[in-house]
């Protein structure tokens, strides 16, 4: 009987940071949220055959939200907060960094769009788990305009849309 008791306890302790129905709502929202608008830029990508697609961005917005949610439901300094998000921006570099190649000569610089779309995600992942999902939300319908339609506003002799 007592380590059951000791069990109930330390699982208590264990699980304190969703101690109420409303913050546990809250979290799971904000990280399904992250990952749902991760998703929508994700697919983006992964229609237009892009190394990185669906599920890397998905786990780089639920990431970035994560970093941040903790910090941000503590009621954290800004200061605090501030150091982790040039933590997360610097850190993303090296991934978007990977999904960039350069061929033989200058002009064939392929995977730019998609490390900015990884940026971004990061940016979308930071905001909602800051609890600004309506912001979020309208960056992601901003980049999906951007990524679908000036495509065909971009000069003509390029090949074809990044």
């Amino acid at each position: 009987m007592e380590l059951s008791a000791t069990l109930s306890v330390m699982l208590q302790q264990e699980f304190a940071d969703l101690d109420n129905t409303q913050q546990m709502l809250r979290a799971g929202l904000r990280l399904f949220t992250a990952a749902l608008l991760g998703g929508l830029l994700g697919f983006e990508r992964e229609a237009k055959g892009k190394a990185a697609g669906l599920r890397t961005h998905m786990l780089v917005t639920l990431g970035a939200a994560m970093f941040v949610m903790p910090l941000q439901m503590e009621n954290a300094e800004h200061d605090a907060l501030s150091r982790v998000v040039q933590g997360i921006a610097a850190g993303i570099g090296f991934l978007c960094a990977g999904t960039i190649l350069k061929g033989d000569r200058c002009s064939q610089i392929k995977g730019l769009t998609t490390s900015a779309s990884l940026w971004f995600a990061t940016a979308i992942g930071i905001t909602v788990g800051l609890g600004h999902v309506g912001t979020a939300v309208l960056g992601v319908l901003f980049a999906l305009i951007i990524l679908h339609a000036l495509p065909f506003l971009e000069r003509p002799d390029k090949e074809t849309p990044r």
